[in-house]
């Protein structure tokens, strides 16, 4: 008959392919739990409210057209809605999608059940394919892993957040619409099961049966999978144990199939009294906490609680005297073992000889350590015993005191075995390469001995005293042939022939005599010793190396290991060359990939490659959380070595007075700093001891996985530290910012420098960790922060960033900013608010406008820059950016608002236009004009000017920041510098060129040369913040009068200093010149040119009109606000740097010659 999983039998290849699909969607389903997005599960208060009204469970299904209507209605709901669909389906679809692979999995699997029965498959029938050992075993792992698919989706995402998502992705995707679509099916499948994975939660009735019995399944196959399961050792494990005290660790992994799928069929958990009794007395008389599949564990004593006929016959095997005696049993078993694996480990003690001679010894060695690892480890696990549940309390606190368990101890077998085992695979190994080799190398030594003894007795070869005989020189003749004819591929015939010749050479010896002539003796025991090698040889068996694998394997301890990390940490602390022991045990864990991918693997299946990455990246994430303790007590080491440096050794001047050496030695604390360097370069070189290992498919390089934990650590501390240092009591009397700021330097300057001392000890590049870490925090922390002001956020797993392995900590938000970069933004907007404060521009300072004392000056800057570096202010510029785009979207609604929707408002306007128009023209009695506007419109100037004044404030922050990154860029890389004005000057010049001659080149669509020339010239303040467009606008009718009209509103609040430029009249109604001119000129920056034309025109004609009416009237003072609005020009044609001529297109250029004489 053709071989099952033969590529041409279909009916193999068709149930190996859905195992080894089952096998991939469990690992997806694992991987996907630790990606739930926290609003899903309504942990905080806040979220609930925020999204109670948009996210639903099933109860939406019975109405959904209430729940729309009820969004419909409002639309701050429906934008919230688009927003969280913008964020999160991504993440929902794929949830979605592994969702529907389950329900996809269990209808294959009847549609393959329902093709056997109908005969699709020729010649093939259940009952053939259940006779079939490979058929065998796959059919019963198709009906397990739906069983465990169903436990892993309730155990790790719970019901209510089942249902959240599935309705999320039935709102928010195309499925609603697509009559093929089988959400109905699906929803039914995973609809909330009351069940709980929280510690103490009460278990619902009948559960997991009604769970499992949502989907229909053939009952014959599910009753005859059942009993091949209670006759059979389908995977012929028992060979491997050949004691009968392990048999139940042989078959467990057959009990575990068993007790998941028993759940298809529970009237025999309930009523078969005799069928429980034959499976727990075959399967758990020893035992009763099992894995059922990669270190998911179960009490049996707990599980099978509610049914009658499997409680009844579990109590044997928990009747208190059973249990005591399986815990003593185990504890001398381990006992014993111990003794003997830590004889085994002595060095030396393995040598080829003494393994090939004791292979049995060896192996039931290991098969003890092995069983009594899993026995203690599982009876002793936390997470298999329900601390509520007084009945397994009693129980596990029985094990605990019979069998002396001491974690240590079992924690040093484990490692002790892992070391063992290690090592005897390598020889075996090593052994079987060289086994051809060594064979043919025995076999001509032996026939080329007989073949010198057979010329000794022909008298040809000199031999002192050995007469001539033919018959002896015949037969060693013939035993070299014989020798030469062994053949190393029969082994069981070779191994026959070759006692039999070495018996015959024992006998030739007594009977001739030859006792007598040591030479001949000395041929003779060479010759059997050969042949005795032979037999050794023939012995180096796969089959060892393969028992070793099976007896070896640790998948139950995949999730329990984790107990013991605290001694693992512990002992590297202690000793660091441990870490090379642990490598054993590391790669005896790796060895529980084999369960799942062993299918995987048979099938060709493309999902290899994910399922044993993301396995082998679990375990990698765990080698590395083991590891992370040896960075951790680096940086330990160094904190005392920074205090050490800072504030007891003083610096060595370059010339010294002798009698002043003693005091300037200072030995004691020298000493010390050498002591901890010497224990911190002792740590390094214990994890560069672990050679580069191989854990599952991913490569472990000890030198990446120190550099990494430190990386880690340091991230975990810097970013501590910057949440800590910025946090400021906005109640404060004077700011805290300054000392803060100064505060953070001094401990960011002590990781540095300590960072710095320690790169040489380490062998790491010290300052390149530390640039790329600070920068990537600062960045991170920027981005948290602006996702404040996007629709559509990047999430943690989206960031470029953020990491798995070296992850920077999320700290949860103390005010209204997410992150200290927010904190820090907004405190320095609050202590230069424009209402409170002066900004005088020729000093680039602030002032209090009621005490006149000095807020903060440009010094603030180049603080922020020593603190937090250039990453630091670039990332504070780029916050600003976003508020300024904020405060001009807010801006723009409220135009809408209060200018464009109110009918007075656009009267007045109205009138005031055909009053000043034409522009070119002089307004007569131009006061009355003017201030009858203004009055109308006063009502509308207090928010307009909070919004201009805002974005002017903000403006001029941008300005001070880039001044400071081009001062330090200049400074610290003048050649940067230099490179990148030049760049953009050549980029320019192409640029407008291409405007002049558009057959000259420009850059394509596709070309990021503008986009990421931009990046590098704002991170060295080459650019003018003025000149940004921050937001795209519509035309808006009325808006440049409505500026005009604004800024004529506010000159009288303004006069005019000497020294100082304009200044606010009274403290009392602040406004600040320099923030409203930027905010002004940014607003209009906005807009079409020709808005600003018109602006500008407005003002000349303002000061025109005024001028004409003063003159006419003889005044000879120049009125305070025409004072204004020239000056306004002026710093208008200043900043934007353009040239004068713009302003004396609308004002003749005497008046701006003379005004400042005449003041």
């Amino acid at each position: 008959m053709l071989d099952f999983l033969a590529e041409n039998n279909l009916c193999g290849q068709a149930i190996l392919r859905i195992v080894s699909c089952g096998n991939a969607i469990i690992a997806e389903l694992l991987r996907l739990s630790e990606f739930i997005p926290a609003v899903f599960r309504y942990r905080d208060r806040a979220d609930q409210q925020k999204y109670g009204d948009i996210i639903f469970d099933f109860s939406y299904f019975k109405g959904p057209e209430l729940w729309e209507s009820k969004l419909e209605a409002k639309p701050e709901l429906q934008d919230l809605d688009e927003e969280f669909r913008e964020n999160n389906i991504e993440i929902v679809t794929r949830f979605y999608l592994a969702f529907q692979s389950v329900h996809k999995y269990i209808v294959d699997l009847n549609r393959y059940l329902d093709d056997l029965n109908e005969g699709v498959y020729i010649q093939q029938t259940l009952e053939t394919v259940l006779l079939n050992e490979d058929g065998k075993q796959l059919l019963c792992e198709a009906l397990y892993l739906y069983g465990v698919m169903l436990l892993v989706i309730d155990q790790k995402i719970e019901g209510e957040v089942r249902e959240r998502m599935l309705v999320s992705y039935y709102r928010y995707s195309a499925a609603r619409s697509s009559a093929d679509s089988n959400m109905d099916d699906i929803c039914k499948l995973l609809r909330s099961t009351g069940y709980s994975s929280q510690p103490g939660a009460k278990r619902p009735p009948n559960y997991p049966e009604s769970y499992f019995q949502r989907v229909p399944i053939n009952e014959a196959f599910i009753s005859m999978v059942i009993g091949r399961l209670r006759s059979d050792d389908i995977y012929n494990q028992v060979s491997a144990y050949p004691l009968p005290e392990h048999r139940s660790t042989a078959l467990a992994t057959q009990a575990a199939m068993l007790y998941v799928i028993l759940y298809f069929e529970p009237s025999i958990l309930h009523t078969h009294q005799a069928k429980m009794r034959e499976i727990v007395d075959k399967y758990f008389p020893d035992n009763w906490v099992i894995s059922i599949y990669m270190g998911i564990t179960v009490n049996l004593a707990d599980a099978w609680e509610p049914y009658k006929a499997a409680k009844t016959a579990l109590n044997n095997t928990l009747d208190l005297s059973n249990v005591r005696e399986q815990s003593s049993r185990y504890a001398t078993v381990s006992e014993r073992v111990h003794a003997q694996v830590q004889q085994f480990l002595k060095e030396g003690y393995l040598r080829e000889e003494m393994v090939l001679d004791n292979i049995p010894r060896l192996l039931n060695c290991l098969r003890d350590c092995n069983v009594a690892i899993r026995w203690l480890m599982l009876h002793t696990a936390d997470s298999a015993c329900d601390p509520n549940n007084k009945r397994l309390r009693q129980i596990k606190d029985q094990i605990l005191t019979d069998s002396r368990y001491n974690p240590k101890i079992l924690f040093q077998l484990l490692l002790d075995t892992a070391q063992f085992e290690f090592i005897l695979k390598e020889m075996f190994k090593q052994m079987l390469s060289e086994k051809q080799a060594k064979w043919e190398h025995y076999k001509k030594e032996g026939s080329e001995r007989m073949m010198e003894l057979a010329d000794v007795f022909s008298g040809v070869k000199p031999l002192t005293r050995v007469e001539k005989n033919e018959n002896l020189q015949a037969w060693f003749r013939e035993i070299s042939k014989q020798i030469m004819s062994l053949n190393h591929d029969d082994s069981t015939a070779a191994g026959r022939k070759t006692v039999q010749l070495i018996q015959a050479l024992e006998e030739v010896q007594e009977f001739h005599q030859l006792e007598s002539n040591l030479q001949v003796c000395q041929f003779l025991a060479d010759t059997r010793k050969f042949l005795h090698q032979m037999i050794r040889t023939i012995n180096i068996k796969e089959e060892v190396l393969i028992t070793m694998q099976i007896v070896g394997d640790l998948s139950f301890a995949w999730q329990l290991i984790d107990r013991f990390t605290s001694i693992m940490q512990e002992s590297i602390r202690v000793n660091p060359s441990m870490v090379t022991k642990l490598r054993a045990t590391f790669l005896k864990l790796a060895s529980a990939l084999d369960l799942p991918l062993l299918r995987i693997n048979q099938a060709n299946s493309p999902d290899l490659l994910s399922v044993s990455q993301y396995y082998s990246g679990e375990l990698v994430s765990y080698v590395r959380k083991v590891l992370q303790i040896i960075p951790e007590s680096m940086f330990t080491s160094l904190l005392k070595i920074i205090k050490l440096q800072t504030h007891d050794i003083i610096e060595v001047p370059t010339r010294l007075d002798k009698d002043k050496l003693r005091d300037y030695a200072q030995l004691g604390p020298r000493y010390e700093v050498a002591k901890l360097t010497h224990a911190i370069s002792i740590f390094t070189e214990g994890i560069l001891m672990m050679k580069t290992t191989l854990v599952g498919i991913i490569k472990v390089d000890p030198k990446q996985l120190l550099e990494d934990g430190i990386r880690k650590e340091l991230v975990k501390r810097v970013a501590f530290a910057l949440h800590k240092g910025l946090i400021f009591n906005p109640r404060a009397k004077s700011s805290e910012l300054m000392p803060k700021l100064k505060e953070l330097g001094a401990t960011m300057d002590g990781f540095h420098r300590s960072f710095e001392y320690i790169q040489d000890y380490v062998n790491i590049y010290g300052l390149k960790i530390w640039q790329e870490e600070v920068s990537r925090i600062i960045n991170y922390n920027v981005e948290q922060e602006c996702n404040n002001f996007l629709r559509t956020k990047i999430q943690d797993w989206q960031s470029m960033y953020q990491s798995i392995h070296i992850p920077i900590p999320k700290f949860t938000p103390v005010d209204e900013s997410v992150t200290f970069i927010g904190r820090l933004c907004r405190e320095i907007l609050r202590i230069t608010d424009p209402k409170m404060t002066c900004h005088i521009d020729q000093l680039n300072t602030w002032y209090d406008m009621k005490t006149h004392q000095e807020v903060t000056s440009s010094r603030l800057f180049s603080e922020i820059q020593t603190t937090l570096g250039t990453f630091g202010l670039n990332g504070l510029d780029r916050l600003l950016c976003f508020m300024i785009v904020k405060e001009l979207q807010n801006f723009l609604s409220m135009f809408q608002k209060i200018i464009l929707k109110d009918r007075t408002v656009q009267d007045t306007l109205k009138t005031l236009m055909n009053a000043v128009s034409p522009l070119k023209s002089i307004v007569a009695n131009s006061n009355k004009i003017y201030f009858s506007a203004i009055a109308k419109t006063q009502k509308i100037w207090t928010s307009y000017l909070e919004a201009i004044m805002k974005v002017g404030q903000m403006q001029i922050l941008r300005q001070q920041i880039a001044n400071e990154l081009n001062y330090s860029c200049r400074f610290d890389s003048k050649h940067l510098a230099a490179a990148l004005e030049n760049l953009n000057k050549a980029l320019l010049a192409d640029i407008e060129a291409h405007y002049q001659d558009p057959s000259l080149p420009y850059p394509k669509e596709d070309n990021t040369l503008l986009y990421e020339i931009t990046a590098y010239l704002e991170a060295a303040g080459i650019h003018n913040p003025l000149n940004k467009i921050y937001i795209t606008t519509k035309r808006l009718p009325y808006f440049p009068v409505v500026n005009f009209l604004f800024l004529i509103a506010q000159l009288p609040k303004l006069q005019y200093n000497k020294n100082l430029g304009m200044v606010c009249r009274k403290p009392a109604d602040p406004v600040d010149w320099p923030p409203l001119v930027l905010g002004l000129l940014t607003l209009l920056k906005q807009f079409h040119s020709r808005y600003t034309e018109q602006f500008l025109a407005l003002i000349g004609q303002f000061i025109r009109s005024t001028v004409e009416q003063c003159t006419s009237q003889k005044i000879p003072e120049m009125p305070a606000d025409v004072v204004g609005a020239l000056l306004f020009l002026e710093d208008y044609v200043r900043y934007t740097k353009l040239p004068r001529r713009v302003a004396e297109a609308h004002v003749p250029n005497f008046i701006f010659d003379e005004f400042r004489t005449v003041l």
